[in-house]
């Protein structure tokens, strides 16, 4: 599933190839087809995101979308191409087309109803004003491990199973440890930490972690393959030597999600 930077990284696209102009939207699929008849001539006048929740807005009114495991986003330029009949919504213009295919969710929302999925969810660090102290709030008095914690769209949204292994390695943290347990400095940190981490992410379109100092160029080791692409210190690296300490990586399935973390560099 795309973890939060993929998603304001698809509402940043959808902004500069069709807001502030009209669309033409269809439903190749036919599962979105009266919403899409609506929209047809509409103007984007602005698409957002909320953890892993991209919304796009037509006046007053809201395509939500969520893609979940198996949903994919492809932007092409114009002239389009025939749609393939798995297009669940196909939005274009004089220069650029997008399909949306196998999402979890696509409805069209009023503003309330998209103010209701807004209040379910946790503050996004990237979303600018979001609140680290409601998330702390909570994490602070739960007994829930935090790595389970990091997980909970309703604690913190947009964080996914890479940034949650990544950030607690970063900070040296046991990930089951509990939430409790956590200072309220080493709270603050995290916060901050994907906060930047997530921002490269939007930026460069991937997820690296790793300090400058361990790059593959600055340890004279070969690159990750992997086809989540970019350079990790743990995720999917179980039973492989720690980048730092050399101590094998460990696994195990932490909130149904495959946890990866060092146990001798993860010891607070």
């Amino acid at each position: 599933m795309p973890e939060g930077h993929t998603i304001h990284r698809l509402a940043a696209d959808y902004r500069e190839r069709f807001g502030g102009r009209p669309v033409r939207a269809s439903s190749p699929q036919g599962k979105f087809a009266d919403a899409a008849a609506l929209l047809d001539g509409a103007v984007l006048e602005g698409a957002e995101a909320h953890g892993k929740h991209l919304f796009l807005g037509f006046g007053g009114e809201w395509v939500h979308i969520h893609l979940g495991l198996f949903g994919k986003v492809n932007f092409g330029d114009a002239p389009a191409p025939p749609p393939a009949d798995t297009v669940r919504l196909r939005l274009a213009n004089p220069r650029s087309y997008v399909d949306l295919r196998g999402p979890t969710s696509c409805a069209l929302l009023t503003d309330g109803e998209k103010q209701a999925i807004h209040d379910r969810l946790g503050p996004d660090p990237l979303r600018p004003g979001d609140d680290p102290d409601r998330a702390w709030k909570r994490i602070s008095r739960s007994r829930t491990t935090i790595a389970a914690l990091l997980l909970d769209q309703k604690i913190i949204a947009g964080v996914g199973n890479v940034y949650r292994a990544e950030v607690l390695f970063r900070h040296g943290v046991d990930p089951y440890r509990a939430g409790k347990d956590l200072t309220r400095a080493e709270w603050t940190a995290i916060w901050t930490d994907l906060a930047a981490l997530m921002r490269e992410g939007v930026r460069d379109n991937r997820i690296d972690t790793v300090r400058p100092e361990h790059t593959p160029e600055a340890m004279g080791r070969p690159p990750r393959v992997d086809d989540h692409g970019g350079e990790v210190y743990v995720y999917r690296r179980a039973n492989l030597p720690c980048h730092i300490c050399t101590t094998p990586v460990r696994t195990a399935e932490l909130a149904a999600r495959n946890l990866f973390w060092c146990p001798s560099c993860q010891r607070r």
